[in-house]
């Protein structure tokens, strides 16, 4: 079951990079290090009824992306600390694999769940 979500997402990852012409190491950036974390900020301003946390990420990423000189190059940097970030979790019995769907996917989707049930209650 591991092995299966963890195609699927990279499969999902290279057909957003095949679809915009972005390596799969900017899109892996894109998606885990700038979209899910505004998914998040957006959820923590539904849940407080303010449009604060929304404005700040966008400005500060802007500014980041902005001040990167070379945005394929220092995704492929990040991309890399990210692998041996997930390698590590070995000492626990967890190979790249089962911590990249555990730390990528499982964990995120289980914010967003709980994040999702206290932003909109009366769906979830």
């Amino acid at each position: 079951m591991i092995n299966e979500i963890f195609y699927i997402v990279y499969s999902a990852l290279m057909f957003i990079s095949d679809v915009t012409g972005l390596s799969y190491n900017e899109v892996n950036i894109v998606d885990y290090y700038i979209v899910i974390p505004f998914i998040y900020v957006a959820l923590a301003d539904k849940i407080r009824g303010k449009h604060f946390l929304k404005i700040t990420y966008v400005c500060i990423v802007s500014l980041v992306l902005f001040l990167i000189p070379n945005f394929r190059i220092f995704s492929d940097r990040l991309f890399d600390d990210s692998v041996r970030f997930l390698s590590s979790f070995e000492m626990f019995g967890w190979n790249y694999v089962v911590s990249s769907v555990m730390i990528c996917v499982v964990f995120p989707g289980v914010v967003f769940l709980v994040m999702l049930h206290f932003a909109y209650p009366r769906i979830f």
